[in-house]
């Protein structure tokens, strides 16, 4: 199993397709699949592929699901060996079939499909195609002068996040183990003076696809923001592997993308934890760049002495409201999983957005 691509559900899908190749250096791909009531645009990057769709009718699904929840991500898309093994695996521990496995041709790919209700509005589809989806040979990559670029800064989806409502993270985890043969990983329990949350990371059988999943663990906490404005659980952000954070960034900042804030004492207390094993001039470009840091102390691979390492910064909310966010990641001499001090990080860096937007004192 792999992440076959993600379908955002939007107002406007040109304008967030521009959106994605201006500020993200996305490629838009000139094979669309749109029909006569929805506009269908792909964009991709490296093995990154994104669906986005829009209303041109009132009758389109997407309309429907619009008028019960903000812009999102609506359909996280897996791509399967044995698409009819996997969707009687989920109605045999009871999912909802929302589409019975369907077989068709996009461009040169045969493809079958079917899909399968998740959590509140978001929906998996289970895809077992004979071809890539997003085929290099359907994507126009420009720049600004009009020139062909190959410029593929991200090489995959590293993680999607799932919040759900208080109480249900248990409930979750024994779905996606049931349904889509996950599997517990890593478990957090993050406290603050102001808020708290609980998370357990999900992992598919073939260590493909990470899931972490999250609940509120206080009234205020960002997650019951999430969900109090995305009206029910869903998708709170996607993280996107790049080779060399510190340069992606610099490009995004320079296309104007709005940043999550870091504290130049983030990095003053860095210095202290050990195991650092940073230049003093790289810990200033990432400094600089305001990059979250975190290490496995005492940890190091065999035959050297460097810790696995872990990279990563989050954009502010990209849509009106708070809800979605896109994380970026850059992982070290293998590293695995999450770090607690980076996961803590963030969450003190959304509170602080939290303060500013009067929704936690």
């Amino acid at each position: 199993m792999k992440i076959d691509h993600v379908h955002f559900y939007v107002e406007d899908a040109k304008v967030w397709r521009d959106w994605f190749v201006r500020h993200l250096g996305f490629q838009a791909v000139t094979d669309r699949i749109s029909s006569f009531h929805t506009c269908t645009e792909v964009v991709k990057n490296g093995d990154v592929c994104f669906f986005l769709s829009s209303p041109l009718l009132p009758t389109s699904p997407v309309a429907e699901f619009l008028r019960q929840y903000p812009p999102g991500v609506a359909d996280v898309a897996f791509a399967v060996e044995d698409v009819e093994g996997a969707i009687a695996q989920a109605q045999k521990h009871g999912a909802t079939i929302l589409q019975p496995i369907q077989e068709r041709q996009v461009g040169t790919a045969f493809i079958k499909c079917g899909k399968i209700a998740a959590w509140g509005g978001l929906t998996h589809t289970l895809i077992e195609r004979s071809f890539v989806i997003c085929p290099s040979s359907f994507v126009t990559n420009t720049n600004d002068k009009g020139q062909m670029t190959n410029d593929n800064t991200f090489t995959a989806i590293d993680h999607v996040v799932l919040n759900v409502a208080v109480g249900e993270l248990d409930r979750a985890v024994a779905w996606y183990e049931k349904i889509l043969d996950f599997q517990p990983q890593q478990a957090f329990k993050i406290k603050t003076n102001r808020s708290a949350l609980h998370s357990q990371v999900m992992v598919s059988h073939n260590g493909s696809v990470q899931l972490p999943i999250n609940e509120p663990a206080s009234r205020n906490s960002q997650i019951q923001e999430f969900l109090d404005v995305n009206r029910g659980p869903g998708i709170q952000h996607i993280a996107l592997r790049t080779t060399n954070l510190v340069s992606a960034i610099v490009k995004f900042r320079a296309s104007g993308l709005s940043l999550l804030s870091v504290p130049q004492t983030y990095y003053s207390q860095l210095k202290q934890r050990p195991g650092l094993t940073l230049s003093p001039l790289e810990l200033e470009a990432i400094a600089q760049q305001e990059i979250l840091v975190d290490w496995q102390e005492y940890t190091s691979l065999e035959g050297g002495n460097t810790a696995p390492l872990l990279l990563q910064i989050f954009t502010q909310p990209i849509f009106e409201q708070p809800t979605f966010f896109f994380e970026f990641i850059e992982r070290r001499f293998q590293a695995q999983g999450f770090g607690e001090g980076n996961f803590r990080a963030l969450f003190e860096a959304i509170e602080s957005e939290q303060i500013k937007r009067g929704t936690l004192q």
